[in-house]
């Protein structure tokens, strides 16, 4: 039987992730993923693709807030900043209200950066819809690019390296969900999954960019453009070059390592 062999968080989008034994899946994606965003003086977001050194800046989430550390930089807390005036900020397409994680955090990032940048916050009273013509109406998402959540199988992995020259970890494509005792891209004709007692429906495959280039530890990215360049010679599809699915939540609940994982072949 397929197993949920791993869960990944990422608390500000496009830094480090966390690993998780077990998780609180809501509407939005997993708590804690993804709620947290930098943007330029414009209120355009920043990521590790204009940024790369943003990969190894390590956010930890607390009861109230974040406690951050990175290469050369003192580790600060931040609090969540409370319900309040909010900054228009923006999401590819989409424009948010967010609210302003405060003077501190954006000292903090602008030295580490180099630029002056500012940390925004998504807390329960900001809502990002989903616009995407695969959701559904009332659905939402955090500060990820497009869907709640990423779930990626080993197996597929596996059927990548296998390719490479140098192997490539399964963080260079941060998912949420791992799966394991699956068939290579099993996923990829996948409707609908249920995780322990958790539902979501199978939204749409994962396009890829240069994004996965990029060596987290070093934050340098690859002089041959791998493993984009392997990818795009066996997995360029009308979505685009893909790896992985995008998950939308149908029912909420938790989820743990060693959940079973039973897909369907058509939406309930």
């Amino acid at each position: 039987m397929a197993t949920l062999s791993a869960i990944h968080v990422y608390p500000v989008k496009s830094c480090a992730g966390q690993s998780l034994e077990s998780a609180v899946v809501q509407s939005r994606g997993l708590e804690h993923d993804r709620r947290w965003m930098l943007i330029d003086p414009d209120g355009k977001f920043i990521t590790a693709r204009q940024e790369p050194r943003l990969l190894q800046v390590q956010p930890g989430p607390t009861d109230d807030g974040l406690v951050l550390e990175a290469p050369g930089m003192p580790t600060l807390a931040v609090a969540a900043p409370q319900a309040g005036a909010t900054l228009n900020v923006k999401v590819w397409k989409d424009h948010v209200d967010a609210l302003a994680a405060g003077a501190a955090a954006d000292d903090w990032f602008s030295r580490y950066l180099g630029r002056p940048v500012r940390l925004v916050h998504m807390d329960d009273g900001v809502t990002r819809r989903n616009a995407s013509s695969r959701a559904q109406p009332g659905d939402e998402v955090s500060f990820a690019d497009s869907m709640p959540l990423l779930l990626v199988s080993l197996a597929s992995l596996d059927a990548l390296n296998r390719r490479l020259d140098q192997p490539v970890p399964m963080g260079r494509f941060r998912p949420n969900l791992v799966v394991d005792d699956v068939d290579a891209h099993a996923e990829d004709a996948w409707k609908q999954v249920t995780i322990g007692d958790v539902v979501f429906d199978v939204a749409k495959p994962c396009a890829r960019c240069v994004l996965v280039t990029i060596n987290a530890d070093t934050g340098q990215r690859d002089e041959g453009g791998e493993p984009l360049r392997t990818l795009t010679r066996y997995r360029r599809t009308d979505d685009g070059i893909t790896f992985g699915q995008l998950l939308i939540p149908r029912s909420g609940g938790s989820i743990r390592v060693g959940d079973s994982v039973i897909p369907n072949q058509a939406k309930a």
